[in-house]
């Protein structure tokens, strides 16, 4: 172990805390929660609203892939927006397009305009989300502070999804599903001009190098191809020739992308951002633990309304037990522990703590009690995730030259979004398989009506079951990653890199503020 935090210099350990900075967490934090439930929100408006436009079954995935597409594929374009322009403006410009893509989607009259609507919102989330998190990473520079408030942003980014599905259900069943979309633009207005009057950002952090262009063709080319690859799988197969040929450009163009970003002089995401291994860790394994979250929240839903015969509402509120849960791990385990235990030791036992609720919803049946299987399962997942995601959000950015906050902040939503298309399509498409197979081994011997339609919905929970086997090794596997190498000590002191942002320099190398173990 060597502790290198007294290598700090003396301006960076003498920087002003903003005295704005909780005001600011408020309205940062109420941007993050419409951004992260409007992934949600929508799926339950989904089947009210493709009737009401006319959307065929085979179009309906583009309200859902429109978004996703414009989202991921724009966000390290996004986070390079922040640090050009400076963090405040791109987060208001954000918020205020999000704002009227959503006030667009909600007054749709057909498929073409919902899907265009969809797509706006995933470009303006695209400037907006790390610009938010940038913003945060800038503010908070004392080790305590910014685990109190990484713990507040980690809890709404890990149970935000849930309050979508909640929110979503009570909006449908007694208001009207264009209000999923028109909900967003009160969030939008207090976010925005609470932030317009509140945040101070940092000066001399922007980047105002030219921007890389061919970087930012060759990115949000391979990552829309790497999306829209893993979306035509769920739905073709994985043998279709435009599922295999998205994945093999998507390859050759984040080969290119990664060749011109070692090349050039100013690159779209500066490789330093990724290499260093304990950010690596981190967006490699928070990826794959949302590969495993996404794919849950589908098939606990389709589980509880389809099988159970739940309402949409009721839905949502089945689901608070997880987004207490994440409170809780995000805000008294994580925020709590953080400045007292390395990152590793929250984020690997967070994830094997939610593969274990996960290992219990692989028992799943047809007449599971949701008090004596879901509740629990749900608590372990919530707990798990909170505690996990928290020093992951403030891990990924700590350190990073202030000039780079907004491309390493981009590199978490990346990794997230990225996370979501991946798990929903992998894991759809297992579960799909497992259900057709048991349905084909099983259907022979049920005569009557209801045996048959028994035998489906065993199918069904077969599938979801068989899915979340898979689920559980994918957790595990994050946990070993988190475990090996994230490799960063606790918060050694007062300050984080983040504070430099007034020299707007190369400080990374120099300052990196945690107690390494070697």
């Amino acid at each position: 172990m060597s502790e290198t935090a007294s290598k700090a210099p003396a301006q960076a350990l003498g920087a002003a805390p903003d005295a704005n900075r909780w005001k600011a967490l408020v309205f940062i934090a109420l941007a993050q929660l419409m951004v992260v439930l409007d992934g949600t929100i929508v799926n339950i408006a989904l089947p009210s609203a493709q009737q009401d436009l006319g959307i065929s079954d085979g179009n309906r995935q583009w309200v859902v892939t429109a978004y996703a597409l414009a989202f991921g594929g724009l966000l390290l374009f996004g986070g390079r927006i922040a640090d050009l322009w400076g963090r405040k403006r791109a987060f208001v410009t954000g918020l205020a397009g999000f704002a009227a893509a959503s006030a667009l989607g909600g007054a749709a009259t057909n498929g073409a305009m919902m899907f265009g609507a969809r797509a706006l919102q995933g470009v303006f989330g695209a400037v907006l989300a790390p610009a938010a998190l940038s913003l945060l990473a800038v503010m908070f520079s004392d080790a305590k502070e910014r685990a109190k408030a990484f713990g507040i942003y980690g809890a709404i980014a890990g149970g935000g999804g849930a309050v979508g599905l909640i929110l979503g259900g009570v909006l449908t069943e007694y208001l009207d599903w264009r209000w999923t979309f028109f909900v967003n633009a009160p969030f939008a207005v207090v976010a925005a001009a609470g932030a317009y009057f509140v945040v101070r950002e940092p000066e001399g952090g922007r980047n105002r190098s030219p921007l890389d262009i061919p970087g930012v063709v060759l990115s949000t080319l391979g990552l829309v191809a790497l999306v829209y690859g893993f979306t035509r799988a769920e739905s073709d197969g994985w043998g279709d020739s435009t599922t295999i040929g998205m994945f093999v450009g998507s390859a050759v163009l984040l080969l290119a992308f990664v060749v011109v970003e070692s090349k050039v002089k100013s690159p779209l995401l500066p490789l330093r951002v990724v290499t260093e291994r304990n950010r690596g860790g981190v967006y490699l394994s928070l990826g794959l633990a949302i590969i495993a979250m996404f794919g849950l929240f589908l098939f606990l839903t389709y589980y509880l309304q389809v099988v159970k015969g739940y309402s949409p509402v009721t839905t949502g509120f089945a689901f608070l037990p997880m987004v207490a849960g994440m409170i809780t791990g995000s805000t008294q385990i994580g925020a709590r522990l953080m400045t007292r235990v390395a990152p590793r030791l929250l984020m690997g036992p967070g994830f094997l703590v939610a593969s274990l609720g996960m290992l219990l919803l692989t028992q799943m049946e047809i007449g599971s009690s949701y008090a004596t299987l879901l509740l629990p399962a749900m608590l372990l997942l919530g707990l798990g995730m909170g505690t996990a995601f928290m020093p992951a959000m403030s891990l990924a950015t700590l350190g990073v030259q202030p000039r780079d906050a907004g491309v390493a902040s981009a590199m978490v939503n990346t990794s997230q979004q990225v996370g979501g298309a991946i798990g929903t399509a992998l894991l759809n498409t297992i579960a799909a398989s497992a259900t057709t197979a048991y349905i084909r081994d099983h259907i022979g011997g049920a005569a009557s009506r209801p045996q048959q339609q028994l035998v489906q919905l065993q199918g069904m929970v077969n599938g979801y079951t068989s899915a979340i086997w898979f689920a559980v090794g994918i957790l595990v596997v994050a946990a070993a990653i988190a475990l090996t190498l994230v490799n960063a000590g606790r918060p050694g002191g007062a300050t984080v890199a983040g504070s430099r942002a007034g020299t707007g320099e190369g400080v990374e190398d120099e300052v990196p503020v945690p107690v390494v173990a070697h």
